[in-house]
């Protein structure tokens, strides 16, 4: 087993720039979801008052853009390029003859670490914990041949939520009967609502302490989450496609499969489009029921099975996203206009925190207190201009600098040693090569 000091970080050299700007990008999505849902706190608001917020026109329309291309496409995207990076990083790792076991258990490791730092004591959103946790599962199938890779995406995907949605909608009747398992139910939601309401409160606060004792309070209830087991069987289905991805190289050498990549573009926006829309129909239908669009007071048996074709729905618009987004880089015109983002991949851990940062402070009591009353629209403008602030940030950083702050945090820990952060001179680097 190698030593850690002969292991180090992927220089610049060999990062895949596509992958770069098409993290960049995911980000983009990932930060206008996470705002429009938690930042804003319209998750935290009684059904009325949410529907209030996005009841004119134009609230309407940019409400349903958002739920027709970017929930949860931006973030299956994220995933699947963690587990392209992870068979980056592996395929590297043989080449040099070496085993990604020991530094990768380290990186995860120090990821579980981060995340959990920034789940207590910053936003409750966190996804990074759960990323180095269902890492730990994904380093099982790095030996395992491409087809049992896919079989699992497709259990984890379709079977084991699909079961898991049975047993916990039909379950507690069984069990118990139908009128203890509606009461059981009810007061679960009860329960749920007023820990959103107690949240929303504390981040309505004026006091900075008050808000991030909401936000850890809130963080630890929502731990035992029923829906959490569905969840991370997804992520890891995610994982595992992007596994496959990175193993296949599709997206580092895009012209060799580029008829793959059309096919892929033009199955994943078509099925993902037609989920969607289904999704928006039966959203627009259920908006006035008891319970509120998809509650449980209000769902037919049948479904039961939505939460399992939405997810496969969000699978094919981000792989549909992805071969779109690596065609078109190919062009010369269109990857200097996609290539901007690409310093904002190659620090999104810095700015994926960053954004926690800002966006407390603008949406909290203590900041600008816009938490609960800023509209679909004034929310998407909001993270437009923070981000466009943050990708001039990245060039200005990643201009001087080798990694990003946290980036370079993550690395050190990693490796058991401080990396060199400063870019040397263009005089010193043309010697030294």
């Amino acid at each position: 087993m190698p030593e850690p000091s002969s292991a180090g970080p992927v220089e610049l050299s060999e990062r895949v720039h596509l992958l770069d700007a098409l993290r960049g990008f995911a980000l983009l999505g990932v930060f206008v979801s996470n705002s429009l849902s938690w930042f804003s706190g319209r998750t935290l608001l009684p059904n009325e008052q949410a529907q209030a917020l996005a009841a004119p026109m134009l609230e309407a329309v940019v409400r349903q853009l958002y739920a027709f291309f970017v929930d949860q496409k931006f973030v299956t995207l994220f995933s699947l390029l963690f587990g392209m990076g992870f068979a980056l990083q592996m395929t590297r790792a043989e080449g040099r003859g070496t085993s990604i076991v020991p530094v990768y258990r380290r990186r995860l490791l120090v990821l579980l670490g981060i995340g959990l730092v920034h789940m207590f004591a910053l936003w409750v959103g966190d996804i990074l914990s759960t990323y180095a946790l269902v890492g730990f599962v994904l380093l099982l199938f790095r030996q395992r041949s491409d087809r049992t890779v896919l079989t699992w995406v497709a259990v984890l995907f379709v079977v084991l939520p699909l079961t898991l949605s049975i047993a916990q909608r039909f379950g507690p009747e069984l069990l118990h009967g139908k009128e203890a398992a509606e009461a059981a139910a009810k007061a679960t939601r009860d329960l749920e609502a007023a820990h959103r309401t107690a949240f929303l409160t504390g981040l309505s606060s004026e006091s900075v302490l008050t808000s991030q004792k909401a936000n850890a309070l809130f963080a630890w209830q929502n731990l035992p989450n029923p829906g959490r087991p569905i969840w991370l069987c997804i992520i890891l289905g995610r994982f595992l496609l992007g596994l496959w991805t990175g193993r296949m190289k599709l997206l580092e050498d895009v012209e060799r499969h580029r008829k793959l990549l059309v096919r892929v573009m033009a199955w994943g926006l078509g099925v993902g489009s037609a989920v969607a829309t289904l999704s928006l129909v039966l959203y627009l239908r259920s908006r006035g029921a008891p319970g509120g669009p998809w509650g449980q007071t209000s769902q037919p048996p049948w479904m039961v099975g939505m939460r399992t074709l939405r997810e496969v729905g969000y699978l094919f618009m981000g792989c549909g996203y992805a071969a779109a987004f690596a065609l078109l880089f190919q062009k010369e015109r269109w990857r200097k206009v996609l290539g901007v983002l690409t310093p904002a991949g190659r620090m999104a851990l810095t700015l994926y925190l960053t954004q926690s940062v800002i966006s407390i402070a603008l949406y909290d009591g203590w900041g600008l207190g816009l938490v609960g009353h800023t509209p679909p629209s004034r929310t998407v403008l909001l993270c437009l201009g923070v981000f466009a602030t943050q990708v001039a940030f990245s060039h200005w950083w990643l201009a001087r600098f080798r990694f990003g702050p946290v980036e370079w945090l993550w690395r050190s820990l990693t490796y058991g040693r401080l990396q060199p952060m400063r870019l040397a001179p263009a005089g010193e680097a043309r010697a030294a090569h």
